[in-house]
């Protein structure tokens, strides 16, 4: 079987099925893994798939939200790169928001211990990261908390959000465009995270490569709203060129 024969047939299936898995599929065509790594790489570079950990999704999927432990381990190399670039923006002494996200996370367990911040976060894992921290005075909001993301949302972190005013947010999408802004797949997370965008005064995003172009069914800002993109080199300069002529600075780690 030729190879677009073969990514003809892992788009049927990725459709009827929702999602495809990597070795399933090698299986399936008895090919590599790596083999069907490069059909799916193909298929998303034609916009007809999108990669996820181990396997692909058809890109109308727009509600479909990994869960936290498979986002922990996409593009981690690009994460590190970009949380380590972040730590420049760290304020010397003030008030910092971290948003929920794997990024934005390792932000977190990269500030130096000789830091003086008060943080505030609705992120579980981000709170547990930091509440052993000696220079960190840490506001945790409340809520219900999302089992797929450990975030706090819904009304009691919208009004604690509503009542404070932060130097930087540092904030995650899982989607941003010049054209459609920034997304996620979820109501309640837009919402805090658009609460949380309107509490700081200098509005960081947090986000590799991979999410330009991605639209998620929830949109809670728009790239007017960020003043400095982090980002990584696969970034295009055609595309950074697009975000910049906004008025969004643009750093690629």
């Amino acid at each position: 079987m030729y190879a677009p024969e073969r990514q003809q047939q892992i788009l049927r299936l990725a459709r009827d099925g929702g999602r495809v898995d990597v070795l399933s599929l090698a299986e399936e065509f008895q090919v590599t893994a790596e083999t069907i790594r490069r059909d799916l790489k193909a298929l998303d570079r034609a916009g007809l798939v999108r990669r996820v950990h181990g396997g692909a999704i058809p890109v109308g999927r727009l509600d479909f939200e990994p869960d936290l432990a498979e986002r922990e381990s996409t593009a981690a190399d690009e994460k590190d790169r970009i949380a380590k670039a972040a730590l420049a923006e760290l304020p010397a002494e003030g008030t910092v928001i971290l948003d929920a996200g794997t990024t934005v996370a390792r932000v977190a367990a990269a500030i130096p211990l000789e830091a003086s911040l008060t943080v505030v976060t609705h992120s579980l894992p981000i709170a547990a990261r930091l509440a052993d921290h000696p220079g960190i005075q840490l506001h945790l909001v409340g809520g219900r908390v999302r089992h797929r993301t450990r975030a706090a949302v819904d009304a009691w972190a919208l009004r604690a959000y509503g009542e404070i005013r932060a130097d930087v947010l540092f904030v995650a999408a899982n989607g941003f465009s010049a054209g459609h802004g920034l997304t996620t797949p979820d109501l309640a997370e837009a919402a805090v995270k658009r609460a949380a965008v309107a509490a700081a005064r200098r509005v960081v995003l947090l986000a590799d490569s991979s999410k330009h172009g991605q639209e998620h069914f929830a949109r809670f800002g728009s790239l007017d709203d960020v003043d400095l993109l982090i980002t990584d080199s696969g970034l295009s300069p055609e595309d950074t060129a697009a975000v910049e002529a906004g008025g969004t600075e643009v750093v690629r780690a």
